[in-house]
């Protein structure tokens, strides 16, 4: 199988736990974290992969839910999923110019 990533990967040697919650948080399913990168992560899923038919939903990295990422489903391969971190939109250039020229 071809690796397409563009982004380097970290493959952790110990099972990392982390969770998979819905932007609404009406589920949330346990998961492995495989791999990660700047850009998304390989996880695996305990239980259903159903849920992440909604597309959306964050990767929550730690036990308090204070550190966490927007993600988007890319693929799935039976209880392992792909996922791409979801960034926000960065503002039109022309307007990020005007304020910080000011008004002429």
């Amino acid at each position: 199988m071809e690796d397409n990533r563009k982004a380097y990967r970290v493959r952790f040697e110990h099972k990392h736990m982390v969770s998979i919650m819905g932007v609404d948080g009406t589920w949330r399913r346990s998961c492995i974290l495989v791999d990660a990168s700047a850009s998304g992560a390989k996880l695996e899923v305990e239980g259903s992969t159903d849920p992440l038919k909604a597309q959306e939903f964050f990767l929550v990295l730690s036990s308090t839910g204070l550190a966490f990422r927007r993600c988007e489903l890319i693929w799935v391969d039976g209880s392992h999923v792909g996922v791409q971190y979801v960034t926000a939109k960065p503002k039109g250039k022309a307007n990020t110019e005007k304020r910080r020229l000011g008004p002429q």
